[in-house]
């Protein structure tokens, strides 16, 4: 039972760590070009190679 007494706020702060990082790079623009970073593997540099 003490186990669950450290593992159950633990689990609480790990959530809430994961729900402020989402947040963050929502509000910092990393989901804002979903559809650009698939298609430049497909685009051929010249200039390198």
């Amino acid at each position: 039972m003490t186990g669950l007494a450290f593992l159950i706020p633990v689990a609480l702060l790990m959530g809430l760590g994961g729900l402020w990082a989402f947040f963050w790079a929502l509000r910092s623009g990393q989901f804002e070009d979903l559809d650009g970073a698939a298609a430049r593997i497909l685009i051929e540099d010249e200039g390198e190679a």
